[in-house]
């Protein structure tokens, strides 16, 4: 109630950028355990570089950022009264 459209619209992206890249965190860290464990177990070798995680975290948000603006868009233009009476 109150909140200006453009506001509503940022705390959705903010929200969906967090969980984007709380996810891309979670999958990078899986990733070096995955591949440090192979090397444990059969020897294979295996190298992380640094622009790979990078990489992982930049792809992570862009995602997360960009399948969250029509959400965002949406949840900006809906009236809050008839938003609080919509029941699934």
């Amino acid at each position: 109630m109150g909140a200006r459209a453009r506001d509503v619209l940022l705390q959705f992206l903010i929200e969906s950028g967090t969980l984007a890249i709380v996810g891309g965190m979670l999958g990078v860290f899986l990733g070096i355990v995955v591949a440090k464990g192979i090397t444990a177990i059969i020897g294979m070798p295996s190298s992380i570089k640094l622009w790979t995680i990078a990489a992982g975290l930049l792809v992570s948000a862009s995602v997360g950022i960009f399948f969250g603006v029509y959400p965002a868009k949406r949840a900006a233009m809906l009236d809050p009264i008839a938003a609080l009476r919509f029941e699934l």
